[in-house]
């Protein structure tokens, strides 16, 4: 395997040393899991399978493990096992997550003859379960969600692993960089690294990975976001139909904590100048709707919540959307979007999203997450950099008071969006070649 004989001693050392904390651990870890079963953090139907204990036999012939740490990795990877899946119909795809969000996504929109699992904890005796299971043929990594523990499991074991998608922005450099030899052991447990830009390879190169090839975003190469065609055709007709005939809306997508009081003010700002303004916000986290309902209420501010089966009347104000895998759906409405994770030091998310789906995008300064992609939208024209309130009330008003305007930047966004389709075809093969055949 890649690497393996050059740092072999060190290799053997750190998993000897990872197994015998994660031993140590693995009563408090215990209680730890019970406690996020409690919060509803996870799934007590199937917490075994945060053991390695499988829910399903592993099925004959080979199998391709597939691993995204959240809702935005998982679908990613979808319309590439879809791809797989019609090329390789005998592959078995396992798809592993590690929320119970990104769980429930996967169930609407997996394909048929994709099994999905929560991850194993990173505990010896969790991983050697889940391997001795499933036994996969090739294993594919997506982006930067490393686990020590079983990655070293795959080394020992001689199971080829690939990391897709792969990203690294300069302030995680500058943290691994504090750790050089232990960056340098993970990242030598892939045969191959597939970078999502030229400075995400040559970063990782930085870091001591030893083979990286560019191959884009997989998440340029997305198909746009589903939508339930009832529920669209429903929300137009109360919405009155697309700007400039309908009612002025907005959307936030993806908010956090100290994000949603801006947008309140935003939509503050430009109500005396959109009369009939609909703020609608989708928290990140969609379990945030009703305290996020109690903090933002406000004379002022009538509020309408997803969840609680409520309806946006003439007069409200705020829209809170907390339900799970309906951006497709408010991004289709909402002609502006603001991404959120970008004014507070969470990263940002992805603004292809609702680029592709033809909306005008804004986002702030913390977009160190995805700092390619939303440099080359305000590069080509094809987003907004807002910095506070203040500044987002100008661009929504702008932007939706001058359709030319607005247009210009969501015909940008999609060109920008879909330049990346060849990547699943390249990913595709790199896998394929790896697999045995059936």
């Amino acid at each position: 395997m890649n690497g393996q004989s050059k740092y072999q001693p060190a290799f053997d050392g750190r998993r000897a040393l990872w197994r015998g904390i994660g031993h140590l651990l693995t009563p408090v870890v215990r209680l730890w899991l019970q406690r996020r079963v409690t919060q509803g953090k996870e799934n007590a139907a199937r917490l075994g399978e945060r053991f390695g204990q499988a829910a399903q036999p592993r099925p004959s012939g080979p199998l391709l493990w597939c691993h995204g740490a959240s809702v935005g990795e998982a679908q990613a990877l979808l319309p590439l096992l879809q791809h797989l899946r019609k090329v390789r119909p005998d592959l078995t795809l396992l798809l592993t997550t590690g929320t119970v969000t990104s769980a429930a996504l996967v169930e609407q929109r997996a394909a048929d003859g994709v099994i999905h699992q929560f991850i194993p904890i990173d505990l010896p005796d969790a991983v050697d379960s889940f391997l001795d299971h499933w036994q996969p043929d090739l294993v594919l990594w997506s982006e930067s969600d490393f686990w020590p523990g079983i990655l070293a499991e795959l080394r020992q074991r001689g199971i080829p692993a690939l990391l897709a998608n792969a990203r690294l922005s300069e302030r995680s450099v500058s943290r691994w960089l504090l750790v050089p030899n232990t960056a340098r052991w993970l990242l030598s447990a892939f045969d191959t690294i597939y970078a999502q830009t030229g400075g995400d390879a040559e970063r990782l190169l930085r870091l001591g990975a030893s083979r990286v090839i560019e191959v884009g975003n997989l998440k340029q190469a997305a198909p746009p976001l589903p939508a339930d065609a009832a529920a669209l055709s429903d929300w137009r007709a109360r919405l009155a139909g697309p700007l400039p005939t309908g009612r002025p809306l907005w959307l936030a997508a993806s908010t956090h904590p100290g994000e949603e009081v801006q947008i309140v003010a935003a939509h503050r700002l430009l109500k005396p100048q959109l009369p009939g303004l609909l703020t609608m916000i989708v928290p990140r986290h969609p379990d945030r709707g009703a305290v996020l309902q109690q903090e933002l209420a406000a004379p002022d501010v009538k509020i309408a919540l997803r969840s609680a089966s409520e309806l946006p009347d003439a007069d409200t104000d705020l829209y809170i959307a907390d339900t799970l895998g309906e951006l497709g759906l408010w991004y289709r409405l909402a002609p502006v979007v603001l991404m959120g994770g970008s004014l507070v030091p969470v990263g940002g998310h992805n603004p292809l999203e609702p680029a592709r789906l033809g909306c005008a995008v804004l986002f702030g300064p913390q977009m160190y997450n995805f700092s390619e992609a939303s440099a080359g939208l305000l590069a080509t024209n094809a987003a907004r950099l807002v910095q506070d309130a203040q500044g987002i009330a100008g661009a929504v008003a702008a932007l939706l008071q001058n359709a030319a305007q607005r247009e210009a930047i969501a015909a940008a966004g999609q060109r920008f969006a879909s330049a990346d389709d060849t990547v699943i075809e390249r990913l595709s093969q790199a896998v394929l070649e790896r697999l045995p055949r059936g």
